[in-house]
Formats: C-alpha cells, sequence, structure tokens
C-alpha cells in the first residue's frame, strides 16, 4: 500500500519516474567489431579431444562492420560468463565488412581464410546459455551477448546470429 499511495504522490506532484531493465544485449557500445554469430553447440556429440574431437566446429563469427576503416584484431579479448578467455595475440587484420571465425582446438590462423584458432581443444561457450563479451584491446567492452538454447535457437542448430 505504502508504494501505491507514493506513486500517486507522484504522480499529483507532475513527477513521472520511469524505470527500465535493459538486457546487455540491447546496449550498442562504439566498436567496428561485433559479434556476428555463435556457434556454441559444435554437431556431433561433443568430444573435446584435440584428434578425435569436435571443439573445432565451435566458433564464434567477428566482424568489420565499419564502412572505411581496418581494424587490426591483435589485443581484442572474447571471454564468456564463467571468465574464460581469448586474447587474440597476433596481427590479423580485418578490412571493412571482414570477418574471422575464431574457432577451438589447435590450427593456424589465416587471414586469407578468416580464421583464428584458441589453440585449446576444450569447449567455451555452454550449450544450454552463456554471455559472450567481446573487449577492446583498451579493456573498453565492444559487444556482449547472452543467450539461451531454448530461446535464442528456435531451429535447434546450435548456432545464433546477431547484427546481421
Amino acid at each position: 500500500m505504502r508504494i501505491r499511495s507514493v506513486l500517486a504522490a507522484a504522480a499529483t506532484a507532475g513527477t513521472v519516474a520511469v524505470v527500465a531493465a535493459v538486457p546487455a544485449q540491447a546496449a550498442e557500445y562504439s566498436s567496428a567489431l561485433k559479434i556476428k554469430g555463435v556457434q556454441y553447440d559444435a554437431p556431433g556429440r561433443d568430444s573435446n579431444s584435440c584428434t578425435k574431437g569436435n571443439a573445432k566446429d565451435e566458433y564464434l563469427t567477428v566482424k568489420n562492420y565499419s564502412r572505411t576503416s581496418r581494424v587490426n584484431l591483435k589485443g581484442y579479448v572474447v571471454k564468456d560468463a564463467a571468465g574464460n578467455r581469448f586474447r587474440f595475440s597476433a596481427d590479423h587484420y580485418l578490412e571493412p565488412g571482414d570477418y574471422v571465425k575464431l574457432r577451438g582446438g589447435k590450427g593456424r590462423e589465416s587471414d586469407a581464410k578468416n580464421v583464428a584458432y584458441r589453440q585449446n581443444c576444450n569447449f567455451l561457450w555452454n550449450n544450454d546459455k552463456d554471455t559472450i563479451y567481446l573487449y577492446k584491446p583498451t579493456g573498453a567492452r565492444a559487444d556482449v551477448h547472452s543467450y539461451t538454447k531454448a530461446r535464442d535457437d528456435r531451429d535447434g542448430n546450435g548456432y545464433i546470429s546477431y547484427h546481421g
């Protein structure tokens, strides 16, 4: 009852208070690089074996949405909700509109093939829900997205697209 009387008094006084919860993915950050999509659940039965596993089939796509600026990924950091992280330690240039797939497993980075490897055969993204963070080399947040399998993966293929 006390809440009602406070709201009524505020309305009578001509004061309006608006409280809104904004989900993390609704926030837009000033970065040319954004998360384009995530294959959070690699096809097949999960196996993080470096020789026979499918960790390489789990990937995050980071795209340069700038129309004019070339961006070097060196120093950018990708994290999950549990704090697992990957830092791009080598020069990897993305031209305007270009993208890179950050894959699990081991391999060689290639600008020509638009791929970088985490050099780790463990899975990074949870199959039921997770949050993906992309940070600039300065530590400022470039992009963030949370997902749940039930809410965001309508076709059940283990892939969720962001930013088109």
